[in-house]
């Protein structure tokens, strides 16, 4: 019998089969141990994960008594929650619809037009902050900046502007500049300022090294491999990071309002204060449309500029 035949007739598991020697055998002390080795590691990660677990109940418990928080307080009132927004909700009738529509909503006409002061400070602090966050992002940057010392005090001015929160620096430039939009637009500027900062940073930190290294290489000055070797990297990211801060800030500038800095924010407050429970309803639902609305469009431009248009919802 020819040697193709003589292969057709052993079986595999034939001594004399080819194929028995292709295949190599672990001996089972070496799959036991492998077996063991992988139960050990699955039993030491799920130990690390109610570890975890456990300290973070902890620290929320703790947090809890130091802040002096009441569970039964807040299970006995619990429903005061939704009974506010059932307060707030206007009263219709089918054979008044129009005119309790009109009543509802008799402030429109002031309402979007602080909103669209809202809109304004939103904008204005976003621009300026991202600007001031793209001049100090890349001398936060360790990849670009070989001084120590000057991406350690850059990021530290970085870190106070965004600690700070918002409303504080609002409350300051309300007692410096007096009532009006300038401080809330000088507010969010700030904030915006330190937030961009650290994450544009971080996207320049994260770059490809060789277009840098290649324009330092021809002899290009620092100013030439910012703009030549890492920018063109990161302006997609930027402008990304950017449209999606501004749908931030559109929230916190409607905040602004409730300390002075202009806005809808101020008769927002002023309705909450007076028990204007229907004039409440209709302003937070000015607001709600319009986040919503600013939300959907940037979300489309930030998904078109990272070549994601198809990726929605």
């Amino acid at each position: 019998m020819d040697k193709a035949g003589r292969l057709q007739d052993l079986p595999v598991g034939s001594s004399e089969h080819p194929m028995r020697t292709a295949v190599p055998e672990f001996p089972e002390a070496r799959l036991r141990e492998l077996a063991d080795r992988y139960a050990a590691a699955i039993a030491a990660k799920r130990r690390r994960v109610w570890l975890g677990a456990a300290v973070l109940i902890a620290v929320a418990i703790a947090a809890g008594w130091m802040g002096e928080v009441s569970l039964g307080n807040f299970v006995e009132n619990f429903w005061r929650f939704p009974a506010y927004f059932v307060s707030i909700a206007p009263k219709f009738s089918f054979a008044t619809a129009w005119s309790d529509l009109a009543d509802w909503l008799w402030g429109l006409p002031r309402w979007a037009r602080l909103l669209g002061d809202t809109l304004l400070i939103a904008y204005m602090g976003t621009l300026s902050g991202a600007l001031c966050g793209f001049a100090l992002c890349f001398l936060a940057s360790a990849n670009l900046v070989k001084s120590g010392t000057t991406v350690f005090v850059t990021r530290r001015v970085l870190e106070f502007f965004r600690t700070v929160p918002e409303i504080v620096f609002a409350l300051i430039f309300v007692l410096a500049f007096g009532l009006g939009p300038l401080p809330g637009v000088l507010a969010i500027a700030i904030h915006t300022a330190g937030a961009l900062g650290k994450q544009f940073a971080e996207v320049v930190e994260n770059i490809d090294s060789k277009p840098v290294e290649g324009v330092a290489a021809s002899g290009g000055s620092w100013v030439q491999v910012v703009r030549f070797g890492a920018l063109p990297q990161v302006l997609s990211n930027f402008v990304s990071y950017a449209l999606l801060r501004f749908e931030i800030n559109v929230r916190g500038a409607a905040v602004m309002g409730f300390v002075g800095a202009g806005g809808i924010g101020q008769d927002l407050i002023e309705a909450v204060r007076k028990f204007y429970f229907t004039d409440v309803s209709a302003i937070l639902l000015l607001i709600v449309l319009t986040v919503m609305l600013i939300d959907f469009l940037t979300e489309r431009l930030r998904h078109r500029l990272l070549g994601l248009e198809g990726s929605t919802r």
